[in-house]
């Protein structure tokens, strides 16, 4: 079964000449920070699953326009008209990015919940609304004034497909439906079979919307060629800094909801009526959905980023990535103790996305001594994924966990993991000092004391 096209056939093909692609000059890239145990080291930043650190492309481009700011679609000078043109320019250039299909409308929102939260809010009365378990809670949680139907985990591509046809098969064939799937994990990265899902959503007469967060910073993505309804993404995760995120995809349900926000910008003409009231008439454009001042600085930095990733050339930066994750995952095979999460099994395409726990240790003590000691960022916890990783561990999907830390103390066990992350600006050094750490420490164990304060492991310096 495909799950993407030119996915990972193509990029391990090409891996095993990682010159193909250096890696993309980043912010942060020569921050040292200080160790535990004495002397500074240039930090690794693997966390780009939370947040990408921002292209310099991206951060000189904004730096040029920051001058030249001024407000969008409200002012007759110079600077607003110049700043309005290049927010509308923006949405032109996501559109493209995004493979969008004539018509589709490219909204801009705060980040990837706030996009889902909105096409929350625009569902039609009476529809059924089709998640799998597996999602981020920002996938997992909007849907709350719809009825919605939780899927269990699969455990192969075919097999989710095969559990959303029977869904599917059994809701109301007269009103409306919507599936939710991620593209690609923020726990394990894996690659969900998206085109197939919007297939079978489609027969039976539901709509899709693809939450993309960790798909379209690690591999290109086409609208028109998954056949996705909408797209949901955050700039923070595509190397781009100030808070703004996508909604792009069909307009109809979009332009007969009430707007997201009342307010100025998404109100074409306000009249007062007879009876003292007022008469609102609405955008049908985008706009109905970006009432207030936009973050022209942040859909700025998204539309840079879009271009940066496009002119570097994405097939050559998934096979860099690709080139990277066999790194890792051929050095945490190296130590028994350590046991990679997985839904869909080791062959499974995947984005640079991996989670493990460490027999023996509690994540969130390994987690800290991967920063303590050797200057590298990972994340520990549950990854707002929390009934996912709960599968994964082995414990009750219903099971009650908080993130970040338990009360547990170092090397007693935890319901949380470890999440490694990488991307286009992570250099060959930062992943293998963290296989090499990996190993150390599981070898010879942390050379400093730690203990938990505020729900954070720390090193224990007193």
């Amino acid at each position: 079964m495909s799950v993407y096209p030119n996915a990972a056939e193509t990029a391990v093909a090409d891996a095993a000449d990682p010159s193909l692609c250096a890696p993309l000059p980043v912010l942060g890239r020569d921050v040292t920070v200080p160790l535990v145990t004495g002397g500074e080291v240039t930090y690794a930043a693997l966390d780009y699953a939370a947040s990408a650190p921002a292209l310099q492309r991206v951060w000189d481009d904004v730096a040029a326009y920051a001058p030249y700011y001024g407000s969008v679609h409200r002012g007759a000078g110079y600077l607003s008209q110049l700043s309005t043109d290049l927010f509308e320019n923006s949405r032109a250039v996501v559109h493209e990015f995004l493979g969008c299909r004539d018509g589709d409308e490219v909204i801009f929102t705060r980040s990837t919940t706030d996009s889902l939260n909105l096409l929350a809010a625009a569902l039609p009365d009476g529809c059924e609304v089709f998640v799998f378990e597996t999602e981020h809670h920002a996938s997992l949680l909007p849907w709350r004034d719809a009825r919605v139907t939780y899927l269990d985990a699969p455990r192969t591509p075919g097999e989710a497909v095969r559990t959303l046809e029977r869904a599917l098969a059994h809701r109301d064939p007269h009103g409306p439906a919507l599936v939710c799937v991620t593209g690609a994990s923020n726990v394990t990265g894996e690659l969900w079979p998206v085109r197939e899902l919007a297939a079978a959503a489609h027969a039976h007469g539901a709509r899709i919307v693809l939450d993309a967060a960790q798909l379209a910073p690690h591999h290109p993505l086409s609208v028109k060629e998954l056949d996705v309804d909408w797209v949901a993404f955050s700039g923070h995760k595509l190397y781009a800094p100030f808070g703004s995120g996508v909604l792009a995809g069909r307009a109809d349900w979009l332009r007969e909801a009430e707007p997201y926000l009342a307010g100025g910008g998404a109100s074409r003409t306000v009249a007062r009526r007879a009876d003292g009231g007022v008469e609102v008439e609405w955008h049908t454009t985008a706009a109905r959905h970006e009432a207030g001042s936009p973050n022209v600085i942040g859909v700025y930095s998204i539309a840079a980023a879009c271009k940066a990733l496009t002119e570097a050339g994405f097939d050559r930066l998934v096979a860099r990535e690709q080139h990277l994750i066999a790194k890792v995952r051929e050095g945490l095979a190296e130590v028994p103790q350590v046991r990679v999460l997985s839904l869909f099994g080791e062959e499974a395409p995947r984005v640079g996305v991996l989670s493990f726990v460490v027999d023996g240790w509690n994540s969130s003590h390994f987690a800290a001594a991967l920063s303590a000691e050797y200057g590298i960022g990972v994340r520990d916890g549950l990854f707002c994924a929390h009934p996912l990783v709960r599968t994964l561990l082995g414990s009750d999907p219903q099971d009650v966990g908080e993130c970040g830390a338990p009360e547990a103390g170092p090397g007693e066990r935890s319901l949380n993991a470890i999440r490694v992350s990488f991307g286009a600006g992570t250099p060959d050094e930062h992943v293998e000092r963290f296989v090499r750490a990996v190993k150390e420490l599981v070898r010879d164990g942390a050379q400093w004391k730690y203990r938990t304060e505020d729900g954070r492991c720390v090193p224990d310096r007193g």
